[in-house]
């Protein structure tokens, strides 16, 4: 179930870039699927390889199928796999999905996952109709019934599927209060992170820097959100962002190769997983609860737009 989080302090002008950042990036839906098989858990792994994936489950409020035309009105570039052995009522997958391939097409990649099946007949007769029948682009995985070989499986067919769009690693985007301090040639520096992923962050310094491209900065100190650490940095490239320059790193650990150390870097991965997830996880809520509204209604919404978001946000 998601949980209505409150947004972080953004005015009117940031808060649309931070939406527009919210929706932008592929992303990948499972659906109705089943914990057993597949754990909420798995999702912030999937992260640290680049996919940022969600479950979205059925309830009362909101229609699944109500869900899931949001979800294709607000994410553009989406995967959804619908785990068809799932027991929706008034829904028959079959035609649900056949449905959705006709109506939007290479809008989305589709994809279904079901439990293994004992018999190999019904396998391929689920494999024919989906993938030839239906045409759907993104797969059919026969998931085990031991959680663990799921993982594997699932990450195989997300790496076909590109379901990491054209970034290798997905990207935070911070608040003001995130910030990193280090010391260049005797000069103190403390500049204001502008975003954060496992491999860079990037950032705004006040006044001129005077940091020679691809110098290295020892004992830089991230403060984000809560999360303090200390690592060392090479400074990878500078530009300039609506008139102000910012300045990408790249971590680097201390016996001089690229990243993070292993604690380091599991620590990050899950404050990433947070702040990425919470914005999208926040909007999904917001626009599920105005579209279950406007199904309770007849003079309600029942779709969503992602201009609608800036009226709930």
């Amino acid at each position: 179930m998601f949980v209505k989080t409150k947004i972080i302090d953004y005015n009117r002008s940031d808060m649309d870039d931070a939406i527009t950042f919210a929706l932008e990036g592929r992303k990948t839906f499972f659906i109705a699927t089943e914990p057993s098989l597949l754990p909420e858990s798995y999702l912030e792994d999937y992260l640290t390889r680049g996919y940022e994936t969600y479950i979205i489950a059925d309830d009362r409020n909101c229609p699944l199928v109500k869900k899931v035309e949001s979800i294709i009105n607000i994410f553009e570039d989406s995967i959804l796999f619908f785990y068809i052995d799932a027991e929706i009522i008034g829904l028959n997958w079959k035609q649900y999905i056949k449905q959705l391939q006709e109506r939007f097409g290479d809008q989305i990649l589709i994809g279904v996952l079901y439990s293994k099946r004992h018999n190999d007949d019904e396998r391929r007769r689920i494999e024919k109709y989906y993938l030839f029948d239906v045409g759907i682009q993104g797969g059919c995985i026969s998931l085990e019934f031991q959680k663990a070989k799921n993982f594997a499986l699932i990450d195989k067919v997300m790496f076909a599927n590109q379901a990491s769009g054209r970034r290798k690693n997905v990207r935070a985007i911070c608040d003001n209060n995130s910030k990193v301090t280090f010391v260049y040639n005797s000069i103190e520096f403390t500049a204001t992170l502008s975003d954060i992923s496992l491999t860079h962050f990037s950032c705004t310094i006040p006044g001129e820097s005077y940091i020679p491209l691809y110098e290295k900065i020892k004992n830089v100190f991230v403060d984000i959100n809560g999360l303090h650490f200390k690592t060392d940095a090479i400074l990878l490239l500078q530009r300039v962002i609506k008139n102000k320059m910012l300045y990408v790193f790249i971590f680097s650990r201390h016996d001089g190769s690229q990243g993070l150390d292993g604690d380091l870097k599991h620590r990050l991965s899950e404050k990433i997983y947070q702040m990425v997830t919470d914005k999208v996880k926040m909007i999904l809520q917001l626009v599920f609860d105005e579209v279950g509204r406007g199904d309770r209604d007849p003079k309600g919404h029942t779709t969503f737009q992602p201009e609608d978001l800036v009226r709930l946000l």
